[in-house]
């Protein structure tokens, strides 16, 4: 939407002013209405379902395919003799607590490198510009990008200079594109 407006536009609809940006009262205003810059996470699946999942491979279930029929032969032979069936049965029972607990260790590592290095994003805020975590935006900040930023959040580009992002992870695209601040573009046109 803001790609099909002036600059002018869309400062005037956030209510913001390009040099000084927010103040701290609308800033908290607008975190309390609009929420935290960050995507929802993915809800977390039970211990259950992370052990479940583990018996969700082909060679798991023709190893307890195997321990069944084994089972099934001693019986019908009148053996009696299951050790075959349940030393199967408790590979694959150990394999899959395993993989629980290094599923589990591996979301921890996960978890803890994205604390060690939120996102930052230089903002200019009562005319001051710092830099805090991408997660405290809100909309009508004015964010300053420099060579090597990630882009923090949605944003409408007010002022450029020989601007060019790697969208690779949105289009595929290797080769970074230019944008520049003046441009408008047509309502519902294709990222590019």
């Amino acid at each position: 939407m803001w790609e099909t407006l002036r600059k002018e536009e869309v400062l005037k609809e956030l209510q913001t002013d390009i040099r000084h940006g927010l103040s701290q009262e609308e800033t908290k205003r607008r975190q309390q209405k609009y929420g935290k810059n960050k995507l929802k996470d993915k809800p977390k699946e039970s211990i259950f379902i992370k052990f479940m999942k583990q018996f969700n491979d082909f060679m798991i279930i023709i190893l307890i395919l195997a321990s069944i029929i084994s089972a099934l032969v001693s019986s019908l032979q009148g053996e009696n003799d299951y050790i075959d069936s349940i030393i199967i049965i408790a590979i694959v029972v150990l394999n899959a607590i395993m993989g629980v607990v290094q599923e589990a260790k591996a979301e921890k590592s996960i978890e803890a490198l994205q604390e060690m290095t939120p996102p930052k994003a230089k903002v200019t805020r009562e005319g001051i510009t710092n830099e805090i975590k991408a997660e405290e935006l809100v909309p009508g900040d004015i964010i300053s990008l420099e060579a090597g930023n990630y882009v923090p959040a949605d944003c409408r580009i007010t002022e450029s200079f020989n601007l060019k992002i790697e969208e690779a992870s949105l289009t595929g695209e290797t080769e970074p594109v230019l944008k520049e601040a003046d441009k408008i573009c047509k309502p519902n046109i294709a990222i590019r």
